[in-house]
């Protein structure tokens, strides 16, 4: 074994380093960097790889399931903290069978995995032995190509925040400086901004963390950059890519968000534009859905797209209008009094109704009530206010000055 692992030692090629391993261990072997990017698989075990394997060789990269599965599971917290050799035991869900892993690590830093499927029989102390031994190579030539990367990433960040900052005044000086640094260009692309609560500062280290995970899951390119406590990504697609830029975004946020149950994360998406020229347009448009969630709550923003927040774009600047001119609606504090006396949900009726554009079978079935319940507090919303459901800006400024009372609240309504 010591010759095998002098020749390794000498051998400055992942693909054949890959090989090599496989065929001692007579086992499918993978290699990743620390992100989970596919950088060489064994070739000749390849039909022994199970569905997990395949998937990851066909994307390139963990997929989102994956990766997901194996977060919840704690999988990807014990990669980063074992040094050690160690078993990932079957989980049918997502297609994987029992294997061996072990982090490839140089100067105490974490830069790629080296995985071993278990067939046939189980790999002994000895081969523990090896692949440890065989990860400290692995690690020094995976940092080595960090370190290439880490200069290319900084072209790409000088690059954009050249864009950001309005240095160019033309899409054609724009075409022209990436030329010149070598950057591909989008043909489209959108912008999803992430930023952490100021009080959750401890947090961003991990939120650069998990974004950076999922966003190099996806399946188009996506380029990352940091500013202050935010951290923004670009994915991009081509005219050869299928048009899906928008379910992309909305998966990468959502799977983001779902890893922070305490801190306080929060996530704005922009429209998609075809030209980087308005990159800086696309961020503003993001923050100010972050902002947007910030004034209204989390569960209150109707979506994580700019293009669909309507009228809560707006709703900060008619607050302070309010406010200044201390206009408040009469109709809505008796139906606040009369629910907060009688325990009844009218606020909660009104506002899911015009939500639903007054539309009975459909307002009734979101509260999950029957039409007649919804009829009845129709007609009790009617009887205690001057409210009518006949004219459409009316009900407009109605849903409106809801939503301004929710937030004065610092409630949602709630109730069946």
């Amino acid at each position: 074994m010591d010759r095998l692992l002098e020749k390794i030692r000498s051998l400055t090629s992942i693909e054949e380093i890959t090989e090599i391993i496989s065929e001692y261990l007579k086992k499918p072997v993978v290699i990743e960097d620390e992100q989970f990017t596919l950088l060489a698989y064994s070739s000749f075990y390849i039909d022994q790889f199970d569905e997990a394997n395949k998937q990851t060789i066909f994307t390139k990269r963990w997929t989102i399931p994956i990766l997901e599965k194996f977060m919840d599971d704690g999988i990807v917290d014990q990669l980063k903290t074992i040094p050690e050799p160690f078993r990932v035991e079957k989980i049918e869900a997502i297609g994987l069978n029992q294997r061996v892993v072990v982090s490839a690590r140089y100067k105490e830093r974490v830069l790629g995995f080296i995985w071993v499927q278990e067939t046939d029989h189980l790999l002994t102390d000895e081969e523990f032995g090896y692949l440890q031994e065989v990860s400290f190579h692995v690690g020094k030539l995976l940092y080595q190509k960090k370190q290439l990367k880490l200069k290319r990433d900084e072209e790409k960040n000088n690059f954009y925040k050249k864009v950001m900052d309005d240095t160019f005044q033309t899409e054609a000086q724009i075409k022209w400086e990436a030329a010149n640094v070598n950057i591909s260009m989008p043909d489209s692309f959108i912008s999803i901004v992430f930023a952490v609560d100021p009080t959750s500062e401890e947090a961003f280290g991990e939120l650069i963390e998990k974004v950076g995970l999922f966003a190099n899951a996806l399946k188009m390119p996506t380029h990352l950059f940091i500013d202050q406590l935010k951290v923004i990504v670009m994915i991009g697609s081509s005219l050869s890519s299928p048009k899906d830029l928008s379910i992309q975004a909305n998966a990468l946020v959502s799977s983001v968000l779902a890893q922070f149950s305490e801190e306080q994360v929060y996530a704005g998406i922009s429209r998609e534009y075809t030209s980087v020229i308005h990159l800086r347009k696309s961020y503003m448009e993001a923050i100010e859905v972050i902002r947007t969630a910030k004034f209204i709550g989390m569960e209150e923003l109707p979506s994580f797209e700019y293009q669909k927040l309507g009228l809560f774009r707006y709703l900060e600047a008619i607050f302070h209008y309010q406010k200044q001119m201390d206009d408040v609606n009469p109709d809505l504090l008796k139906l606040k009094q009369k629910d907060d006396e009688s325990q009844t949900s009218l606020l909660q009726t009104l506002e899911v109704y015009l939500e639903e554009n007054c539309r009975l079978k459909h307002a009734a079935k979101k509260l999950y009530i029957h039409t007649n319940t919804l009829k009845y507090r129709l007609n009790q919303i009617e009887e205690l206010t001057s409210i009518r459901f006949d004219d459409f800006h009316a009900n407009c400024q109605l849903y409106i000055d809801l939503q301004i009372m929710k937030v004065s609240g610092g409630k949602s309504f709630s109730g069946g």
